[in-house]
């Protein structure tokens, strides 16, 4: 039920950013509030409270919006999400609100890990030669993990890149049982 939840909000703040041409920065936006949201005990609490009166609450989501620099548009729909008592939804519309945007915008997301630490150009490589793959504009993560030998891990979507040296070394050892 949450998860439909969710998706309304999202799709409704994804029509907004649309209409107005701010995307790219209502999802940074988005975020760092959720960022701050749920790193900040006091403010949870302050918004989350029954006992605080609605119109402190929506003066405080103003001093906040200002100082984080935070789009007007996302600044309402937070007040739209305080005012409707849906804060403890907050990361997932965030999620569902990235996503929806991606899913409009035509960009894939993914997650890459490798065993060592990519420089910008191999990232920029390795963005590029995912686009060309996809047919897709990609918006990658990074992540380094140590246990692999070498190479890397790629999702996107449902679909996995897997040319890590532990992958190729299974791939080689299952040639070699069948032979």
């Amino acid at each position: 039920m949450s998860g439909a939840v969710a998706q309304r909000y999202a799709a409704a703040l994804a029509d907004v950013a649309l209409e107005h041409k701010i995307a790219d920065k209502a999802k940074d936006d988005l975020a760092a509030f959720d960022n701050a949201f749920h790193s900040a005990p006091d403010l949870r609490n302050f918004l989350e409270s029954p006992a605080i009166a609605e119109n402190a609450k929506q003066n405080a989501i103003g001093q906040i919006s200002a100082q984080m620099g935070l789009s007007a548009a996302v600044g309402n729909f937070i007040r739209l999400i305080v005012r409707h008592r849906r804060t403890e939804m907050l990361a997932e519309i965030q999620v569902a609100f990235r996503q929806e945007l991606n899913a409009r915008l035509g960009i894939a997301e993914a997650e890459v890990t490798s065993a060592l630490a990519l420089n910008e150009q191999q990232k920029n490589e390795l963005t590029r030669a995912l686009e060309k793959r996809t047919g897709k504009k990609i918006e990658a993560r990074f992540h380094e993990d140590k246990t692999l030998l070498g190479g890397a891990v790629v999702r996107v979507g449902s679909t996995v890149y897997d040319g890590s040296v532990r992958e190729q070394l299974a791939r080689l050892r299952e040639q070699l049982e069948a032979e």
